[in-house]
């Protein structure tokens, strides 16, 4: 069965449409997505400086666009006192779906692992003060990553975006409400591990996303990702794992609504 046939609500649950990479044709790729039938997509935030660029890409087109708000691991250098305090209230005031892209990144040169597990539970706290969702980079993180959402109580859920764990940690996030997030990574023959956790778990327990402009697909590695992409992405998981492209995409997009109240 052709991709074209089964898909008219996929849902990108992670892609930075607000980059300035995309300041000059994002109107063009919107369109595209919605010929695509990629028809919601999830705009997460990753300093406190751009969080005001983002709602205002994000209210453009309302009911395609969704914002999270959050401070990356990756960018400590960046963020500063009293963003924090403002995390919350700016997420309450712009409807954000989810608190994110937060988490922890002990993979990055100096990672600073005291204040990144500082900063990332006091996120989830705003999470989970405010009932959302959150939306995870982890890397080389995952067991102080679960202990820390358990010892704090967390209990809404969220996605880990571009999961890279073991089996076991899968299994554990699944348990635990959570939703794996996958896409260009799990394009690439070499990826074997991620295609037989995609595999051995249940199709409730992932969602898709493209993380654009990173992480491109295999087969487009060269070229900066986009949301236009997703549909083939869905295409190629499918075919890596032996599942149905129509299952694929309607449990995806399904979990996605779900999970982000959508």
């Amino acid at each position: 069965m052709s991709v074209d046939t089964v898909i008219d609500a996929l849902v990108d649950t992670h892609c930075h449409l607000d980059f300035p990479l995309f300041d000059a044709d994002r109107a063009v790729i919107l369109e595209q997505c919605q010929q695509a039938g990629v028809t919601k997509i999830v705009v997460p935030g990753v300093t406190a400086n751009a969080w005001d660029n983002l709602a205002q890409v994000c209210q453009q087109y309302p009911g395609v666009l969704y914002p999270s708000f959050g401070l990356h691991p990756c960018f400590m250098s960046e963020h500063r006192e009293g963003q924090l305090r403002r995390l919350g209230e700016y997420c309450d005031k712009h409807n954000a779906v989810a608190v994110g892209e937060i988490g922890l990144d002990f993979f990055i040169e100096n990672p600073r692992e005291s204040d990144q597990m500082a900063l990332f539970k006091s996120q989830v706290l705003v999470a989970k003060d405010l009932n959302l969702a959150v939306l995870i980079h982890c890397r080389k993180a995952h067991d102080q990553c679960l202990k820390l959402l358990k010892d704090n109580g967390f209990q809404n859920g969220g996605i880990i975006h571009a999961f890279s764990g073991s089996l076991e940690q899968a299994k554990r996030y699944v348990d635990f409400g959570f939703k794996l997030g996958i896409g260009g990574g799990a394009t690439y023959d070499r990826a074997k591990k991620l295609h037989r956790i995609i595999r051995e778990l249940p199709l409730s327990s992932f969602v898709l996303e493209t993380d654009a402009p990173d992480i491109p697909p295999s087969f487009a590695r060269d070229e900066p990702n986009s949301p236009v992409r997703l549909p083939n992405i869905a295409e190629t998981i499918s075919q890596h794992v032996n599942i149905s492209i129509s299952d694929l995409v309607a449990t995806t997009s399904e979990n996605a609504h779900k999970i982000l109240n959508l």
